[in-house]
């Protein structure tokens, strides 16, 4: 496919920790090194025909977006504007939908926790008045995603406190029936890309069940892994989806 305006497509891929950044950059084949820049460090690999920068953000969805914010703003100011950003990484999956070692792409980006409590039970912010609390991706964008990665579609639900009961996934559940996924940068990175005026996906790989909180049942290993065999196959498609991306409304 032809890029609509021009070669050598740029694409910000951001994750939450290093692990992360590591199990994706060990999918990408092509030579890599590191930029300082404001917000941290850039690790950027040229790899088919695309641009490919890697961004540990940081924890939860104020770090995820400042530092994708400064990441597209440093970009557009001193070289070429982002095509695309997808936010990669492990999370917490909704049984039974989303099983331990699965992977999950968004169709939906929710900040499931961005309200206020009142004595009726939790009001979502935009029912408040005072913004969004959902981004809904390209959804040609979602089906290449996981045509080529095999990953479920469904909404992933950004929170700042991870769940640790059945209670509160109960709760969730509730409130997000369509819900697969629970982390903690989605929405934060939407934000960003939203301001930025640039599509936002996110791609998750399910390390562990949403509900009572037992670190020593999670598979954190075993999801890095699928995180890398995902990015691997996404790879050769990341020029296409940056194409996509980038093409004019209508």
């Amino acid at each position: 496919m032809q890029c609509p305006t021009r070669a050598g497509r740029r694409i910000l891929l951001v994750t939450a920790v290093a692990a992360e950044r590591d199990a994706v950059a060990r999918a990408l084949d092509g030579p890599g090194f590191d930029i300082p820049f404001a917000a941290g460090t850039l690790h950027r690999v040229r790899t088919h025909r695309c641009t490919v920068d890697l961004l540990a953000a940081g924890v939860g969805p104020a770090a995820a977006a400042v530092s994708t914010a400064t990441a597209l703003t440093t970009a557009a100011l001193t070289a070429v504007a982002y095509d695309l950003v997808i936010c990669v990484g492990i999370g917490g999956g909704f049984q039974p939908g989303a099983p331990v070692g699965s992977l999950v792409v968004a169709d939906e980006l929710v900040a499931a926790d961005l309200g206020a409590e009142t004595a009726e039970g939790f009001v979502p912010l935009s029912e408040l008045g005072f913004g969004t609390v959902a981004y809904l991706p390209d959804p040609e964008l979602v089906r290449e995603v996981a045509s080529v990665t095999g990953a479920r579609r469904g909404c992933v639900l950004t929170v700042s406190t991870v769940t640790g009961s059945e209670r509160r996934a109960a709760e969730l559940r509730s409130a997000h029936p369509l819900a697969l996924v629970e982390a903690m940068e989605g929405f934060g990175v939407a934000e960003a890309g939203a301001a930025a005026d640039c599509p936002v996906l996110e791609l998750r790989a399910v390390s562990n069940p949403v509900g009572h909180r037992d670190r020593a049942s999670w598979r954190v290993a075993e999801a890095l892994a699928a995180l890398t065999a995902a990015v691997g196959s996404l790879a050769p498609a990341l020029e296409r989806l940056a194409c996509r991306a980038a093409r004019p409304a209508g």
